[in-house]
């Protein structure tokens, strides 16, 4: 919990003491722009794309690290022991096939249905974001268009601008390559496989190419594969015979199995031929034998996907309610069965003092204004509510400015 001795946070303590929270833009040392939030971080600002995660091990006193949107169960145990015993076989180079992993995979997201199907569409990669650059790289420079919500996961965008395509809006006829990210990080948007079908039908246009980040899909429950384009492929095989549109499923499994420093992602094409074509763009052994080893044994996990249903839907109404409590002015959204919370908290000073609050008691959060440029906001990962306690008591300064 931060106290006064803190030069930083006595700062914090003295504007909010003397009322300057609720108006004006002048606070001093606390107001900051995405520039700040850049030179504090490891992120290089003329190359890469700001995201959470990257000051806890630079905390002395580190409690929780809420600024990312990982599993807060932690890692499966049975898949963080098979990822362990598989260092001892780094003398050799993992499965060039990246089996027998990669079927367990294609099993995993087909479930009941025909497995087969999907292994020969099916890539893993480094993480979602090699398949990303993977991906958008194989597609000639245009214009790409993001989903219809106010803002997205970035590196979609920062990985179309690098490969030549100019950003433009939603829906824009000429976008050769369209993004959606469903359920959307960071604003929590949701839209059904009916609407999901829908948007891309009238928004997506002919000869041009989607990919549906699905990455969050997982948290929906036990029937996440039937709200999926998992369960949508004779619908997809449509519009790429009817229309020329090109429908990419992609995954990040690095937060659903909460294992981030492992780096595991995969993408699923419409086709063998499109899954081909990316194949021979991509660089052999992406996936290291522990990330393989670790999948292998995280699908058959089945009681840590229910215990993760349970308790993410817990943990967050719990925090949902504290903050709403203490803070009635913010506006929190998002699904409840998420693994984090986005905040407006309506003041950009006040989302400003909150990530410092947060940093200064070993808790950090996102900060809404480096990459996604609202400054305002501020997101919060679901966590075991005794590190919610600590979060809390870091941010009572807060109340002040709201009296």
């Amino acid at each position: 919990i931060p106290s006064r001795k803190s030069k930083k946070v006595h700062n914090v303590y003295a504007v909010l003491e003397k009322g300057e929270l609720k108006g004006g833009t002048s606070y001093g040392v606390v107001k900051k722009d995405e520039t700040d939030y850049y030179s504090e971080s490891k992120w290089d600002t003329k190359a890469q794309t700001f995201h959470g995660g990257q000051e806890w091990s630079s905390l002395g006193n580190f409690v929780e690290d809420f600024s990312v949107t990982t599993n807060p169960l932690g890692t499966p145990k049975a898949a963080l022991a098979a990822a362990r015993e598989a260092v001892g076989t780094i003398e050799h180079y993992p499965a060039a096939d990246m089996e027998p992993a990669i079927s367990h995979l294609s099993a995993f997201l087909a479930d009941s249905s025909d497995w087969a199907s999907i292994r020969e569409r099916l890539l893993m990669g480094n993480g979602a974001s090699e398949l990303i650059d993977l991906l958008v790289r194989d597609i000639d420079p245009g214009f790409f268009a993001p989903g219809g919500d106010v803002t997205q996961y970035k590196e979609y965008e920062r990985s179309a601008n690098a490969a030549g395509h100019v950003t433009t809006d939603p829906g824009d006829c000429r976008a050769r390559l369209t993004c959606i990210v469903n359920p959307n990080n960071p604003t929590g948007k949701y839209l059904s496989i009916d609407a999901l079908k829908l948007y891309i039908e009238k928004n997506v246009h002919d000869g041009s190419h989607v990919v549906v980040d699905e990455s969050m899909q997982p948290w929906v429950g036990p029937d996440w594969r039937q709200d999926s384009l998992l369960n949508q492929q004779h619908w997809i095989e449509c519009l790429e015979r009817e229309r020329d549109i090109n429908v990419f499923l992609m995954h990040s499994w690095t937060k659903i199995w909460s294992c981030t420093g492992l780096r595991i992602g995969s993408v699923l094409a419409p086709s063998k031929e499109a899954a081909l074509r990316l194949k021979q763009k991509q660089v052999p052994w992406s996936v290291n034998s522990m990330a393989l080893a670790f999948v292998s044994e995280a699908v058959k996990d089945d009681q840590y996907l229910q215990d993760t249903w349970d308790v993410t839907h817990q943990w967050r109404s719990y925090t949902v309610q504290a903050l709403s409590e203490r803070y009635p002015s913010w506006k929190i959204v998002g699904e409840p069965f998420l693994s984090w919370i986005w905040v407006d908290t309506g003041s950009s000073a006040q989302a400003d003092m909150a990530v410092q609050l947060a940093r200064e008691a070993g808790t950090p959060v996102r900060s809404g204004a480096p990459g996604y440029h609202l400054p305002t906001m501020v997101r919060v990962a679901v966590r075991d509510p005794k590190h919610v306690d600590v979060l809390l008591d870091a941010w009572k300064p807060l109340q002040i400015g709201l009296d």
